[in-house]
Parts: C-alpha cells; sequence; structure tokens
C-alpha cells in the first residue's frame, strides 16, 4: 500500500506500507543518499509479523523537494517523522528502525519531546545523535588520553565528506557528474544513488552540521535502544556509535561483521535483531542475544547468554569444555555418539550455569548432522560458538593400517569435522552477527612420528582446513581457532585402537600410554581453560601443554629436527 501524508509545512511524503495493519507497526528510516527502497530485503522478512511502514524523506524518492537548507533542519524532520506516525499507527506507539541520516533524524526525536509516550523502541544503524557525538568529539580533545586521542583520529579521518559536502556549488557538480556515484560504487551495499537524492540531501548537512548544538546539554531517552554497530563502516566509528550509554540507560550494543549499508548486505540479521528487540517491549520476551547486548548489565559470567555447540562432549575434552563454559554462563548443547554420557555432562552442566541440553550425534554421518542443525536452529537458535571436538585414534604402523581403519579415523576426525564446519558453521555465517568455529586439532598435526600416520594426518588436515576456512569467513566476521592439544590424561589412551598388536600386547599399550598421561598429569580441565581463552583471543592456533607449544616452535624453526624424531616408535613392542 502506498500513500502520501502532508507535513506540517505542506511537503508530501511518500509512504509505503506492508504486513498486517493490526500488528506492532515499524517505521524504517532510510539515509544519505537512499530511499525507502534501502529497507526492502529487511521489509520482506518484518512483513511476517508486523505492520511495516517505510518513507521517503523530504528531498529523496518520490517524496517532495523543498528548497533552502532551513527545510531540511532536524526538528522540521521530526515533524515529518510525528506526520508520518499519526498517519499510520495513531492509537498504538510504534517502534523505529532507522539508519545513517535517518538514525540521525531518529535520535532527535527520541530524546526530544515532541513524540514523547509515541516511540516503543528504537534500533539505531550507522547514525549517531548529533548532540552524543558534540560532546563525544569534545570530551577526547579535552582529555587526550592515547585510546581517545585514537578514536578522535579515526573519526575526523572517516568524517572527511562532511567538509566537502558543506561547500558551495562543488558537491552538486560532484553529484551530477557522477563522480560521487562512482565513489560509493566502491562501497559494498551502496547501490546505485540518484543525482537528485544526492543533490537535495546536501542539505541535511549544511542544515544540521555545525549548528552549535554544544549549546544544549546531550539530551537524554527512556526508550529502549538498539545500537547495530558495523564493524566496518568507513563512515561512523565504532566509539561515536556505542559509546553512549550516559545518555542511553536502556541501550544495547551489537557489533557486525558489515559495512555501512548493512540494511542492503545483510538483511536478515537486521530482521533478526529489531525482532528481538520489538517482541522484548511488546510481550517481555528477552532473546538470548539481546541479552547479551544489553550495556546495562555490567558484571556478567565471560560467556554470559552465550549458545555454545560441543561435539564429542561426553567425556575427556569436550565435557570439561562444555563444563567450563556452562561456569562462565553459557548454554551449552552436548553431543556425542554416546547419549547416556552426553546426558550426563548436560546434567553437571546445569548445576553450573543456566541451561543445558545433550543429543545423540554420530559427526561421521552427514544427514545426522544436518537434522541436528535444522533441530538446533528450531528449539534453541543460532549458536555464538561451534566447537568440533569428536575424535578417535588410531595408532601403528601404516602398512598395517587397514582401509577399514583409514575410513573410520577419517570419517570421525576429518569428515566430522567438515560436516560440524558446514553445517552449524553455515549457521553463524547465515546469522550474520559472526561467532567462532574451534576446531580440536592435535599437536600431532606438526609432530610427525611413525607411531602415529593415521591419527596425525586427519589431524593435519584439520589444522589445515582451519586455516584456510578462517581467512574465507574473515569477511562474515567469523573466527576460525584450531586447537592442538599435547598430552591430555583423557579416556583416548584407552579407546584409542593399536593395529599391528595382538590382544595382550595392545591392552599392554594401552596400560603404558595410560600411565604416561597420568604421570603428565595435564587434565582436561586445564585443556578447557585454555580453549575459552583461545577462544576470547580469536587465536588462529592455539597449542595446549608445553610440549605443543614447544613442538609448534620447533616445527618452524628446526624441522630437520622434527623429522629426526619422527624415526622414534612411540608405541613400544
Amino acid at each position: 500500500m502506498t500513500r502520501d501524508i502532508t507535513a506540517t509545512d505542506g511537503v508530501t511524503l511518500r509512504v509505503h506500507e506492508s504486513g498486517p495493519p493490526g500488528a506492532p507497526t515499524v517505521v524504517c528510516m532510510h539515509g544519505y543518499p537512499d530511499d525507502h527502497t534501502l529497507w526492502d530485503g529487511v521489509t520482506a522478512e518484518l512483513a511476517q509479523r508486523y505492520h511495516v511502514v517505510a518513507y521517503d524523506v523530504r528531498g529523496a524518492g518520490e517524496s517532495g523537494r523543498p528548497h533552502g537548507r532551513q527545510a531540511y533542519r532536524l526538528d522540521q524532520l521530526v515533524r515529518d517523522l510525528a506526520a508520518v506516525i499519526d498517519a499510520v499507527s495513531p492509537d498504538r506507539p510504534v517502534h523505529l528502525l532507522a539508519h545513517d541520516w535517518g538514525s540521525v533524524q531518529a535520535w532527535h526525536a527520541v530524546t526530544g519531546q515532541l513524540l514523547r509516550g509515541r516511540i516503543s523502541s528504537y534500533t539505531s544503524i550507522s547514525g549517531p545523535c548529533l548532540h552524543h557525538a558534540d560532546h563525544w568529539l569534545r570530551a577526547r580533545v579535552r582529555r587526550p588520553t592515547p585510546r581517545a586521542f585514537r578514536e578522535l583520529v579515526t573519526q575526523l579521518r572517516s568524517s572527511w565528506y562532511i567538509a566537502f559536502f558543506r561547500l558551495p556549488l562543488l558537491p552538486e557538480l560532484a553529484w551530477r557528474a557522477g563522480l560521487i556515484q562512482r565513489v560509493l560504487a566502491r562501497t559494498d551495499g551502496a547501490g546505485t544513488p540518484t543525482a537528485a537524492n544526492g543533490v537535495n540531501g546536501l542539505q541535511l548537512y549544511r542544515a544540521n552540521i555545525m549548528a552549535r548544538l554544544a549549546a544544549l546539554p546531550a539530551r537524554t531517552t527512556d526508550v529502549p535502544v538498539q545500537v547495530l554497530a558495523p564493524q566496518r563502516d568507513p563512515f561512523v566509528s565504532l566509539s561515536l556509535q556505542t559509546d553512549i550509554a550516559r545518555w542511553v540507560p536502556n541501550l544495547a550494543v551489537r557489533k557486525l561483521p558489515a559495512g555501512h549499508w548493512l540494511p542492503r548486505t545483510h538483511p536478515h540479521a537486521v530482521a533478526r535483531c529489531a525482532s528481538e528487540l520489538i517482541d522484548y517491549t511488546e510481550r517481555g520476551a528477552q532473546a538470548r542475544g539481546l541479552r547479551r547486548a544489553w550495556r546495562t548489565e555490567r558484571e556478567r559470567p565471560r560467556f554470559a547468554d552465550a549458545l555454545v555447540v560441543i561435539s564429542g562432549g561426553g567425556s575427556g575434552i569436550g565435557r570439561a569444555t562444555a563444563l567450563e563454559f556452562a561456569e562462565h554462563g553459557a548454554e551449552v548443547i552436548v553431543t556425542d555418539i554416546d547419549q547416556q554420557a552426553a546426558e550426563r555432562t548436560a546434567q553437571l552442566a546445569n548445576t553450573l550455569g543456566p541451561r543445558a541440553s545433550a543429543y545423540l550425534l554420530d559427526v561421521s554421518d552427514r544427514g545426522a548432522m544436518e537434522k541436528f542443525g535444522t533441530i538446533l536452529r528450531e528449539n534453541h537458535g543460532i549458536p555464538d560458538i561451534v566447537i568440533n571436538n569428536a575424535g578417535i585414534a588410531v595408532a601403528g604402523p601404516f602398512f598395517e593400517t587397514t582401509v577399514a581403519d583409514w575410513e573410520r579415523i577419517i570419517d570421525v576426525n576429518l569428515w566430522g569435522v567438515i560436516h560440524g564446519c558446514q553445517v552449524l558453521g553455515g549457521l553463524l555465517v547465515e546469522g550474520g552477527l559472526g561467532g567462532t568455529i574451534v576446531n580440536i586439532a592435535s599437536a600431532a598435526a606438526y609432530l610427525p612420528t611413525r607411531s602415529l600416520p593415521a591419527y596425525a594426518t586427519t589431524k593435519a588436515a584439520v589444522l589445515a582446513l582451519s586455516q584456510c576456512l578462517r581467512g574465507e569467513l574473515a569477511q562474515a566476521g567469523v573466527g576460525v581457532v584450531a586447537i592442538c592439544p599435547g598430552f591430555v590424561h583423557t579416556n583416548i589412551t584407552n579407546s584409542a585402537r593399536y593395529v599391528g598388536l595382538d590382544a595382550a600386547q595392545e591392552q599392554a599399550a594401552k596400560q603404558r600410554a595410560t600411565m604416561l598421561y597420568r604421570l603428565r598429569n595435564f587434565t582436561p580441565r586445564h585443556a578447557a581453560q585454555d580453549i575459552l581463552r583461545a577462544v576470547e583471543r580469536d587465536a588462529t592456533i592455539a597449542p595446549i601443554t608445553v610440549e605443543a607449544k614447544a613442538g609448534l616452535l620447533a616445527s618452524r624453526l628446526t624441522p630437520g629436527l622434527l623429522r629426526a624424531l619422527a624415526k622414534t616408535d612411540l608405541i613400544p613392542r
């Protein structure tokens, strides 16, 4: 549905509506030099549940184009918004979703008096409140700490275009000659703005920037505000968008791995985040992701409200890691081929953290992994951290390792990680909010030995896969961490298959290996603590235990020595 609304000064505003009329109303406000089509992808998702309104601000798209900079002052733009709200939702407060200069206008509305009581929530993207921005800049000039100076320089460098847009005539010529369009074409998601939108919108800068806002106190708001801050925004720094808690007590901040035109490049993520805030203000349904974003929760566990999925979590490092994450506030999903073991881990985790669940899963079964991925998304949501931990060991000479042995260890150790990265890691990419994939490799990945050809081969492949995937997923904000444990005392020494030995020799080898690991006395909990630190640091490779760290260093500095040591048989006959 499309209709025209007349502003207080007679300018016509073109309004586009979709979705069920009786549902909560979401008003979308575009920025410069866009029009309402910026929101097309977001609207397609939101309109399934909400009454969505997107309008062309004055001077853009199909709305009227007044002359003179006074027609573009923020007070008048807020009166335009008021006219739209009165027309589309006269009896019920609305939810604002705004980008760029639309956000600047929305901030002026939610911190002012004209629309007090008419706005239920506000989701802002890449647009600061000009009052807050002025105080932010002055605070960094007056107290130039190293961090403040760096933030100030970063923002001033990003804001070069503002001075240019305030010049007479030259910006208009640049727009009409297509020069600015060519510059914006290099920016992801900028689209193809028209010269008319660009020329008319210049008045936003000329009417409102440098308007002596500092003469007024910074304005506050009690409206719940969610800031979606793109981490690769070339125009608005993270600090300028998010360092506003003193003026916005009900503030949630989410840093997204994206550029300035987030509504175009990541419409699903924007719709998801906006929906969570709307549902919270309408029904009190506080989603896990929104809880993590509230800046008012100062004292929280390290991984509060994170959703962590761990394969092979029924014992060993997997169980210890599940318990460690639970103790630090995470919701834990444990999978294992042994359902009773997974359920036991979940029971223990429930005594430490907010919630834990267990699922039977054979990671080598692609169909089972895909089914689990669907269940995970429907019942728990998109995870924040995926840990591909499930693994088995095969020890013994290459020529005594059968094809069946190779197939089994590759299915679990390599294909299990591949399935986890593709299916569960794919959820992280699809969600658009970033996250972390943790792949448990081994120090054997870079410490060759004649005793572990099959095991070392699969773990080396996991390490290589992790490094390749880290490069591929960096743009999506998904970190990939390869964990390389050394001698950690787990049950893997008893469950390993020792080829080329009879039953008595195999049992003796298991006992010797178990004794050596016990004497080493590096527990799964110590490994789990290192894994949590590696996730926090977003480490590329995290060797665990002294021997794993020394081995990694030696693999880079003295590979010949390691090749010589590889001739040693670790399994006595």
